[in-house]
C-alpha cells in the first residue's frame, strides 16, 4: 500500500470511528473523481467554474503584472489546468511552474497537455497533500518570488480555523512580499448555492459517492454505493454548504478488523464549501497572515479573485 493510501486508510478508520462520521474530503480525488468534477464545472447550475473563468478573461493581465516576472507559481490542486494556463500565458518569464495534485494520474495527464500547449514552460510537478507539510521541488533557476495559485474556491472546503492555519503555512512557503492569488465564492441566496451542490443530473452525487468508490478501489472496502444518497444544504450559522452521504438503511462495514455499523438516515460528513463577503474573507486573511491587495469580481458580485501578500 503506497503512503498516500496508508493515509487513506488511517483517515477512513478516524472518520468512521467518530460519533459524527465523516469521511476525508482530499480522497474525493482520484482519476475518476477528478473526471467527475471537470464534469461538475460544465453544469448549469455549477457558477462557479464558469464565472471565475470570466473574471481571469477580463483581468488575467493585470493578475499577471501584478505576480511580477520570474515567479515561481505554485499551485494545489492542480485540476485541469484551464484558469491555469491563461495565467501563466499571461505572465512574463515565468521561473517555474509547480503543481501539486494528489491524483498521479490526473496530475500527469494536466501536465502533459499544459507541455503541449506551453512547451517553453518550466513544470516541475509534483504529487501530495497539500493540506501537510510539503517541500517544494528544486527547480533549478533563480527566481524573484513565489505565488501560490489557489483557484476554484477550494479555500471554501475548509472550516475558518483549519484554513487560516493552512494560509499561515503558505504565508511561510511563499515569504514575506510573496503571493497568494486566489479564488473565492462570495455569499449569495440559498436556493442558488444549494442547486449548485445537488444537480438535477446528478453528476454532484457521483462525485460524493466516488470517496466510497475510491475506497473500495484503492483500500478494498466493500461500501456499497447504492446504500448512501447525496445531500447538500445550506448552513446559515456557518455561510457554508454542508456536504453528506446518508445511508438510506441499516447497514454495516468490517475494514481493518472493526465494524462500523451505520443507521438509516445516518449522515457521513464528506466536504464543507464556505462562502464569505469580502470583508469576511479579509478578516480571514489578516489571521492567515496575509493582506489583501487587490479583488477581482465578475458583475454580478457572484465570485472573486483575490491578491494576497503574505505580512
Amino acid at each position: 500500500m503506497t503512503d498516500l493510501n496508508d493515509l487513506f486508510a488511517r483517515l477512513v478508520v478516524e472518520g468512521l470511528s467518530e460519533d459524527k462520521k465523516w469521511l476525508p474530503t482530499q480522497f474525493l480525488y482520484d482519476e475518476e473523481g477528478s473526471k467527475l468534477f471537470d464534469k461538475i464545472t460544465e453544469l448549469d447550475a455549477y457558477y462557479l467554474t464558469r464565472t471565475e473563468l470570466a473574471i481571469m478573461q477580463d483581468h488575467v493581465a493585470d493578475m499577471a503584472q501584478a505576480l511580477g516576472p520570474r515567479c515561481r507559481l505554485v499551485e494545489f490542486g492542480a485540476g485541469s489546468g484551464l484558469k491555469t494556463r491563461r495565467l501563466l500565458a499571461a505572465m512574463d518569464d515565468v521561473a517555474a511552474y509547480i503543481p501539486i495534485d494528489i491524483s498521479d494520474e490526473h496530475l500527469a495527464s494536466s501536465v502533459k497537455k499544459l507541455r503541449q500547449d506551453l512547451p517553453g514552460l518550466r513544470v516541475c510537478p509534483a504529487t501530495g497533500d497539500f493540506t501537510k507539510p510539503l517541500k517544494l521541488p528544486d527547480i533549478g533557476v533563480p527566481f524573484a518570488r513565489t505565488a501560490v495559485y489557489f483557484p476554484g474556491s477550494t479555500i471554501g472546503n475548509f472550516e475558518r480555523g483549519h484554513a487560516a492555519q493552512l494560509m499561515r503555512g503558505w504565508a511561510e512557503l511563499v515569504g514575506q512580499g510573496g503571493n497568494l492569488l486566489v479564488g473565492v465564492d462570495l455569499l449569495k441566496d440559498r436556493a442558488r448555492l444549494e442547486l449548485a451542490y445537488d444537480d438535477p443530473e446528478g453528476v454532484t452525487a457521483a462525485f460524493s459517492k466516488n470517496i466510497l468508490a475510491h475506497a473500495n478501489r484503492a483500500l478494498g472496502t466493500d461500501f456499497d454505493l447504492d446504500g448512501f444518497d447525496h445531500h447538500a444544504e445550506f448552513n446559515e450559522d456557518e455561510e457554508r454548504i454542508d456536504i453528506y452521504l446518508v445511508s438510506n438503511r441499516a447497514q454495516s462495514l468490517t475494514f481493518r478488523g472493526k465494524r462500523f455499523d451505520f443507521e438509516k438516515g445516518e449522515r457521513v460528513h464528506t466536504e464543507y464549501s464556505h462562502k464569505y463577503s469580502l470583508e469576511g474573507f479579509a478578516a480571514l486573511a489578516e489571521q492567515g497572515n496575509f493582506s489583501v491587495e487587490q479583488v477581482w469580481t465578475d458583475p454580478g458580485q457572484d465570485f472573486s479573485v483575490q491578491l494576497l501578500t503574505a505580512t
